[in-house]
């Protein structure tokens, strides 16, 4: 089963310019991604994936390969359904990782156990997510807990908020759906992989990138 890792690095960012080339302890975030698909050892390729050319120089630096998506999949308004079904379009593989370079405390053992859960599993979509054993509202109406009693927090159920820090997808379940007119990215069988807050913290702003630089300072290299 020919499994691939992708990391997606847009050139373009709204909040935090030039976000994949940001220095995380001294180096590119994009070759943290890199290095920890490496480390995990569980990849028949790494791809980044990127409209942008001026990142093929980190993927011929560590011996990775380049793909170059359309110019109009790298602007604001492009999806990450739309240019992972391009690269499965354009890119043979069973199952697709992608593992995004914005979520650089998420560790190489992480990236594989994750991957080693998604290959054992009959799920067609695997997704990252933080649980969270804390009462959560959606528009004033509780999600977990109830206004009529007062449940400790240990004894709710926890939430799962989506991180993104790293996705598993089977190749041709995403194309068939995206074809069928249906949505690629929760097709068919979707299951949850939790991870810890630290490896799921994503950047967006400078404020994630500082706190990410602060919590390496204590973790140490991923």
């Amino acid at each position: 089963m020919k499994t691939i890792a992708m990391i997606p690095a847009r050139m373009g960012s709204q909040r935090l310019t030039r976000k994949n080339l940001r220095t995380l302890a001294g180096q590119p975030l994009i070759t943290h991604a890199i290095e920890k698909c490496q480390r995990a050892g569980c990849f028949n390729e790494i791809y980044i994936n990127s409209e942008d050319a001026e990142f093929s120089q980190y993927a011929e630096q560590y011996g990775i390969k380049f793909y170059q998506r359309p110019a109009e999949l790298g602007n604001s308004t492009a999806t990450s359904e739309q240019f992972v079904y391009d690269f499965l379009k354009h890119v043979d593989c069973d199952l697709l990782l992608q593992v995004h370079s914005i979520a650089p405390l998420l560790s190489a053992k992480e990236v594989e156990a994750f991957t080693k859960s998604f290959l054992a599993s009959d799920a067609d979509v695997m997704i990252a997510c933080i649980e969270d054993m804390i009462e959560v509202a959606y528009q004033d109406q509780p999600v977990n807990f109830s206004f009529a009693t007062k449940t400790n927090s240990q004894d709710l159920k926890p939430t799962q908020r989506i991180t993104w820090s790293i996705t598993g997808f089977k190749a041709k379940s995403y194309i068939n759906a995206v074809e069928a007119g249906e949505i690629g990215t929760y097709n068919g069988k979707v299951s949850f992989y939790p991870v810890n807050p630290i490896s799921g913290h994503v950047i967006k702003t400078q404020q994630d990138l500082d706190i990410a630089e602060a919590l390496l300072g204590v973790i140490g290299r991923t």
